[in-house]
């Protein structure tokens, strides 16, 4: 009899169980579902008011005041000369960030304190890196407003992204390759550029590029640095025809970026930048998937290398 009462309730627990876990499935399912349905009809919203205004002209053009000659030009061309200094700035430093502090750094009580820092900033509003490349990099530095001080600010908002990425990449290695590799001899420095840096490619990468994917449509910080609003020309050329064949004019010149110019679209109260600025968002949307879809591609190819 004991027996029987025994399973009895162990089959009453496992029917619990089996219950609460169907309805933890319908409340995830509704979940997703509101929010895919909500993206799905944003998006369709922004699609069929900004397709008509997607053309060779508004890629071509720089804004105006007359909502139907107005371009991006100067949005697009901001926008990719601002990540490229994100980038140059951002993929040295965290990526040396996290080797060395996954690799090299003691552990001690101050490693301990600047891992939960870098942990904790990479959730800090992005306005407050705004605040701080103001007073950084256009006062202290003397950058100005320029795409300098923009590039530095968003490298600054997406640093502990990429540092977090890098240690989570490199953590994934088995142990068995770094033993491997000091069996033979190999150094320190030899196993992290021979081994662990080409085996945690994918995951880096994949973290570079969801960083940027965020920097690229920020607009607290390039707002708080004094990012300009309307822009009728471009910055000077990054290559020039005379020796050395390269200028860095550019870095200093002022900028504006496609958020900024769609926030300035969007509060004008003619109808017809609502279109432009739905427009540059289709277009924003576009690059942001594109990224990302790059991300895939490069870490299924990467991962498909490994052999371990």
């Amino acid at each position: 009899m004991r027996g029987d009462k025994d399973l009895s309730e162990i089959r009453t627990i496992i029917a619990r169980h089996k219950l609460w876990d169907l309805i933890f499935m319908i409340v995830g399912v509704l979940a997703l579902m509101i929010a895919v349905l909500t993206f799905m009809a944003l998006f369709a919203h922004m699609l069929i008011e900004g397709m008509p205004r997607l053309s060779w002209d508004f890629f071509t053009s720089f804004p105006s005041r007359r909502p139907g000659s107005a371009g991006i030009l100067s949005a697009w061309v901001g926008t990719i000369l601002v990540m490229l200094v994100t980038a140059m700035a951002a993929v040295p430093m965290g990526i040396g960030a996290g080797i060395y502090l996954e690799e090299y750094a003691s552990k001690n009580i101050i490693t301990e304190i600047i891992e939960i820092n870098v942990t904790n900033l990479a959730g800090v509003p992005s306005i407050i890196y705004g605040l701080l490349a103001l007073s950084l990099f256009v006062h202290q530095f003397g950058f100005g407003q320029s795409i300098l001080s923009a590039g530095l600010a968003l490298a600054l908002l997406i640093l502990p992204v990429v540092i977090v990425a890098t240690r989570e990449a490199i953590r994934a290695i088995p142990l068995v390759i770094r033993e491997g590799a000091y069996a033979l001899g190999a150094t320190k420095w030899q196993t992290v550029s021979d081994h662990l840096l080409p085996y945690s490619a994918a995951g880096i990468l994949t973290g570079v590029i969801i960083g940027l994917a965020r920097a690229i449509g920020e607009t607290a910080p390039i707002i708080t640095i004094g990012a300009l609003t309307f822009i009728a020309f471009l910055p000077p050329s990054p290559i020039k025809d005379e020796f050395p064949f390269l200028s860095f004019d550019w870095l200093m010149a002022p900028f504006t970026v496609m958020p900024i110019q769609m926030f300035n679209w969007v509060s004008r109260p003619e109808e017809e930048f609502q279109a432009n600025a739905a427009a540059a968002g289709l277009v924003l949307v576009v690059m942001t998937l594109a990224m990302n879809a790059i991300a895939i591609y490069l870490r299924y190819r990467m991962r498909k290398n490994l052999k371990w």
